[in-house]
């Protein structure tokens, strides 16, 4: 049983409640400011995903000591190590798209089409659906 007297344990339960109410003003955010949100929370160097990676990594390199002195499974140590790994490869594979991101973050400059003119009309593009066999 945890001691959830501890600061560190009351740090991790508080930066769990603030990321469960960072998703949830998310979810209710205007488009500008959601991409906002996203690039601040993907940016590997600077962001939550870059941290909570590192923090995973770590959580290994614990696993691994303590496996090694018998106090956990090395199953624990292997799982850590490959989240850690998973998440390293998924931050990177996001990292190459947060400054197309921070572009539909930036707020929409005046319109400078003439008046009456009609407006661009956007067109969604097909999406393309990999699958892993």
């Amino acid at each position: 049983m945890t001691d959830s007297n501890l600061p560190s344990v009351q740090l991790a339960d508080s930066i769990a409640g603030q990321i469960g109410q960072l998703r949830r003003l998310f979810a209710l955010a205007p488009p500008h400011e959601a991409a906002q949100i996203l690039a601040g929370v993907l940016d590997y160097d600077t962001g939550i995903l870059g941290e909570v990676t590192q923090l995973v990594e770590t959580g290994s390199r614990f696993a691994k000591v303590h496996s090694e002195h018998g106090v956990l499974p090395p199953e624990v140590w292997l799982a850590l190590g490959r989240a850690a790994n998973e998440l390293d490869s998924v931050g990177v594979d996001l990292n190459e798209h947060t400054g197309t991101i921070k572009q539909v973050a930036r707020p929409s400059a005046p319109s400078s089409r003439p008046a009456g003119a009609p407006a661009a009309v956007s067109v969604a593009s097909a999406m393309v659906i990999r699958r892993r066999r």
